[in-house]
């Protein structure tokens, strides 16, 4: 078996201009078209919030109520805690882009919602539409805290007869 070799001809510059603005073009339709097809949240401003916005490692609260594209109610809260990270992915990216005291209306699609699975009361595909009310945030450590900080006023209060603080020196202590 013989190999055949043809000789090429010398590609001109202006050769080579076309061939890489046509391979760019070709990159640039090919990233639009991934960034058309990546599903994305509907996010409208109904009031403006002040401030900065929380971030993933937040902790939220909000008041929110969240219906199906019929309008069916699934959940609704005047007063919720959550974290912005534990939450659906499309709740969360919202959560991230809300000011303080803001209203705002978000649309979620499946794919950044709870997916092809039923949770409770909403089937499987669902897109999820909210209203949402940023009434504060804090980070998690100022949360922790805070917690720790109850946590200690509950245990005082439980030492003492009748919910009150013990008068006098802790038992044990050396008296004067």
């Amino acid at each position: 078996m013989s190999v055949t070799t043809v000789p090429l001809r010398p590609v001109s510059k202006s050769g080579l201009w076309l061939m890489w603005f046509g391979l760019l073009t070709l990159l640039a339709l090919g990233a639009a078209f991934a960034w058309h097809m990546t599903p994305r949240i509907g996010f409208e401003v109904v009031k403006e919030g002040t401030g900065a916005s929380p971030t993933r490692a937040d902790v939220v609260l909000v008041k929110y109520e969240g219906k199906l594209d019929d309008g069916t109610v699934f959940d609704a809260n005047e007063q919720a805690p959550m974290q912005v990270a534990g939450v659906v992915p499309g709740f969360s990216e919202a959560l991230t882009r809300m000011k303080k005291g803001g209203e705002y209306k978000i649309t979620i699609p499946p794919q950044l919602g709870y997916g092809d699975r039923a949770t409770g009361p909403i089937p499987a595909n669902s897109t999820l539409h909210f209203t949402v009310t940023l009434l504060d945030y804090r980070s998690e450590a100022e949360v922790r805290a805070m917690q720790q900080q109850m946590m200690q006023q509950q245990q005082m209060m439980q030492g003492a007869p009748g919910g009150a603080a013990p008068a006098g020196p802790p038992p044990g202590a050396p008296q004067p």
